[in-house]
């Protein structure tokens, strides 16, 4: 109750504030409006040419539409339910030969854009009943007919319109389609009030009303997605759904200030800017993310970095961000909103990037996380990531309490990451209940016991229990925190508390506080990792990987341990398999009405 009341006020303010930043449409801004005038075309071609990882970045650009020339437009083709990936090679087509050229002038690339908005503006609808396909659909069509404008024939701009309009603005008064999205407070609310925003832009001049009415329903609503960024910057869904519907909240911002003037005070959203720091301490240092919920194991390129450096004035957010750098670096893609990066990239000075000051990243909020990384230059840093939280959260595994660990430029301890959700929708899995009962819970990388956490009688954890961290650590030598896990575990302890932590930088610490109630309890202690692993004595585990290697010891005194190596088989047909993969750890008792600390340390063998 008490969270949903902070929430009501948080929304209460947030929308006053946003309303009282009126828009002056009368004043907006000529085509091309969204995200790059004419007038700064000069600046991102040059920057292209002189930074030469930017200049990289553009050549797979240019790869890119020069391959897409050669296929054939996109068809409207669902995969189960979704739309999604259609919309998403629509968007990156037209968003990338748009851009080619704006830099280019080559023609054959604006005849490939207007191919892909034909061929778009032809499907019978663009799947409303999944309303991201929408969204998205709308952004590239917009992006195409903003930058465009001046070379479209009118019977081709006409016709964009009202597709943006019949396909885009309609179903968003139907409630079962677009609807739901005004009312949601994750990255569907900022997808989609993103790509109906740019579609309101793009053709203002011809349905001023109801484009008026799209922005102005976005400014209402779009605040709620605001909310989950307070108060310190964490974004409960995690990794690969900040890039989501942070990377679409940019755009967003961007294109109400390139277009209108101004942001309506979105970008001043509690947290907001403070994100980008947590995601950069989101990546570790030998490439792979602090995976937890639905995300995958490796650390990719974010695309919006380099408007949050510009924005915040922080370059220090650039460290080790372009390929080919030196330092640890992240995996690159071809993400469909990558000329957003270089026209960014353009406006900094990259020989003022600075390695970050801090190494600790604490958040509250919904998922509260703590991050600790010894160092910013080499693969070989330690880095431990922890999370507390609900399994409630959107796109939340059963995963309170987990950890991972990096050391001698390796990962040790790891989340298995998630699962392609159509493998599981195809299956007859339910992936979107959170009910008790819900077949969400039995998916192997989904509950508990794929985790780096504790499980008490083979039992789910508590699905709306709430992990908070209690307290951080940062003194003599040791870096951490400590989760309180008694609502998670369940009604069958008085209290369950872990704290984790890197001692001296040489070695990782594990200790769980855990008091029964009136009937003993079991405990599985568990840590997913990439290593061979062997039991080697009757509290020790070795642990090797590429040459390197790593000691686990268990402690618990009052108890026996019976140490574990166990396959990540999946226990299910519907299960993604996890090959070179095992959990490792521990099974013990409790008994009643007792206190027991279980001690875990994973050392590296070089110490």
């Amino acid at each position: 109750m008490k969270s949903k009341i902070v929430l009501s006020v948080l929304l209460l303010w947030t929308a006053v504030a946003v309303r009282g930043q009126h828009f002056d449409y009368d004043a907006i801004a000529p085509h091309p409006r969204l995200l790059l005038p004419s007038v700064d075309e000069a600046a991102v071609k040059a920057a292209a040419e002189q930074v030469p990882a930017l200049a990289w970045i553009q050549s797979r650009l240019f790869a890119f539409c020069d391959a897409t020339l050669s296929e054939p437009p996109v068809e409207r083709i669902k995969t189960g339910r979704r739309l999604l990936d259609v919309s998403r090679l629509a968007l990156k087509r037209i968003y990338y030969l748009a851009y080619a050229y704006r830099m280019s002038g080559d023609e054959r690339y604006y005849a490939g854009a207007v191919r892909e908005m034909e061929a778009v503006c032809t499907f019978e609808d663009w799947n409303p009943i999944h309303f991201l396909d929408v969204g998205e659909m709308v952004l590239g069509l917009a992006i195409g007919y903003d930058w465009l404008y001046d070379r479209l024939p009118g019977e081709m701009r006409a016709r964009i319109c009202r597709a943006i309009v019949e396909k885009g603005f309609a179903p968003t008064a139907i409630p079962k389609y677009g609807d739901k999205c005004y009312k949601r407070t994750n990255n569907w609310n900022q997808v989609c009030n993103a790509g109906l925003v740019y579609g309101a832009l793009a053709i203002y001049e011809e349905f001023p009303e109801q484009c008026r009415e799209i922005v102005e329903k976005c400014m209402e609503s779009n605040p709620r997605a605001m909310t989950v960024y307070a108060p310190d910057g964490g974004y409960p869904e995690g990794y690969n759904y900040w890039g989501y519907g942070t990377g679409f909240e940019v755009m967003l911002i961007a294109a109400l200030e390139s277009a209108l003037g101004h942001d309506g005070g979105l970008s001043a959203s509690e947290g907001f800017l403070a994100s980008a720091r947590f995601m950069q301490f989101m990546t570790g240092p030998c490439g792979y993310s602090f995976n937890f919920s639905d995300a995958p194991p490796r650390a990719f390129v974010q695309v919006m970095f380099p408007w949050f450096a510009r924005r915040t004035g922080d370059c220090s957010l650039l460290w080790n961000y372009l390929p080919g750098g030196e330092g640890p670096q992240t995996d690159f893609t071809d993400h469909r909103l990558l000329p957003t990066l270089l026209l960014y990239a353009a406006g900094v000075d990259w020989s003022s990037v600075r390695e970050p000051a801090r190494h600790t990243w604490f958040n509250r909020g919904k998922t509260p996380v703590y991050i600790y990384r010894s160092g910013w230059n080499s693969p070989d840093d330690l880095y431990l990531g922890v999370k507390g939280g609900s399994a409630a959260t959107s796109h939340a595994h059963m995963d309170a309490g987990s950890f991972v660990f990096d050391a001698l430029g390796e990962r040790w301890a790891m989340d298995l990451g998630m699962q392609n959700y159509y493998s599981l929708e195809s299956r007859g899995i339910d992936l979107w209940s959170k009910k008790p009962e819900s077949k969400r819970w039995e998916v192997f990388r989904i509950g508990n016991s794929s985790h780096n956490t504790l499980t008490i009688n083979g039992c789910h954890h508590q699905i709306r229990g709430f992990a908070p961290i209690v307290d951080t650590i940062g003194s003599h030598g040791s870096h951490g925190a400590v989760i309180d896990l008694t609502e998670v575990l369940g009604e069958g302890l008085r209290c369950a508390q872990r704290t984790v932590t890197v001692e001296r930088d040489r070695y990782l610490f594990v200790c769980d506080r855990i008091e029964t109630g009136d009937m003993p309890v079991r405990v599985e202690w568990t840590m997913c990792t990439p290593a061979q692993a062997v039991v080697t004595g009757r509290n020790r585990i070795e642990l090797t990987q590429n040459g390197k290697r790593m000691t686990l010891v268990a402690d618990a005194p009052g108890c026996r341990v019976r140490m574990r190596v166990l396959s990540n088989d999946p226990p299910n047909d519907w299960d993604a398999p996890n090959p070179g993969t095992v959990h490792v750890g521990f099974e013990t008792e409790i008994p009643a009405g007792q206190r027991r600390e279980l001690r875990v340390r994973l050392i590296p063998r070089n110490l």
